[in-house]
């Protein structure tokens, strides 16, 4: 027995295989193709190679494009099934995508008790990073090290990424020193992740998921602001697919 989870994102679309014990045996990750329906045919039958006939539920936004799948599950259920198991406790996730955020608070036996999303601004979203980036010119793996070497930031007033953008330049022209201004536009996004978690309610220990999580800076700031810990499963922007996995594995 095994099972398989694909996740279409927006933005990337991964693929996981476990086995007969919830075990990730094999996965793929690669950015979304806007040919979707050919790209998830492809990804599973690449990951037929590790698991043949091993059932798929796929997620996502592209979820209803997979051909191949049994079932189509939401994300909120997939990502706080793949936490879950990647943890072992409940606690609030904050699942930070490329085009939207969400926050899924878990009783401790990993069901889930109420969630928030952002996905209708891309301002709390992976996407507001890589904009900014690509605006100041720097490459996006260099964010988090030059917003952690900043020893203060600028504050940035605007509630939209277009908008950022804009106030961005206005400091560059007033002589602010760039590593302020991008300490200052991650503190803008994790201020935007704070209101949508208080949102759902704060339950400790706060996780981590999505492929945002790998940013260090990201996870400093969001301790900082809600005063815990932050904790990361192993392969963060895998959690959609795990969970879709073992869903998969459950119903076979």
């Amino acid at each position: 027995m095994s099972g398989l989870g694909l996740d279409l994102g927006s933005t990337t679309t991964k693929v996981v295989a476990v086995d007969r014990s919830g075990t990730l045996i094999w996965s793929a990750l690669e950015p979304t193709d806007p040919r979707m329906a050919a790209q998830a045919a492809r990804l599973v039958a690449d990951a037929r190679e590790h698991a043949p006939d091993a059932p798929v539920v796929a997620t996502g936004y592209g979820r209803n494009l997979a051909g191949d799948a049994a079932r189509r599950v939401t994300e909120i259920t997939c990502h706080a099934r793949g936490v879950f198991q990647a943890l072992g406790h409940g606690g609030t996730l904050i699942d930070i995508g490329g085009q939207d955020s969400k926050v899924i608070v878990l009783a401790p036996g990993g069901r889930v008790v109420n969630f928030a999303m952002n996905d209708k601004c891309a301002a709390g979203t992976g996407r507001f990073l890589e904009v900014t980036a690509a605006r100041l010119a720097m490459p996006i793996e260099d964010f988090a090290t030059t917003a952690l070497s900043a020893p203060a930031e600028v504050a940035l007033s605007s509630t939209c990424t277009v908008f950022a953008e804009s106030e961005m330049i206005s400091l560059i022209a007033r002589g602010e020193p760039v590593e302020r201004i991008v300490r200052g536009l991650h503190r803008s996004l994790i201020k935007r992740l704070v209101a949508l978690t208080r949102s759902a309610g704060i339950r400790p220990p706060l996780m981590l998921s999505g492929g945002v999580a790998l940013n260090p800076a990201i996870r400093a700031l969001l301790s900082e602001e809600l005063g815990h810990p932050v904790l990361l499963p192993d392969h963060p922007q895998l959690m959609g697919a795990y969970g879709a996995a073992l869903l998969a594995l459950e119903g076979a």
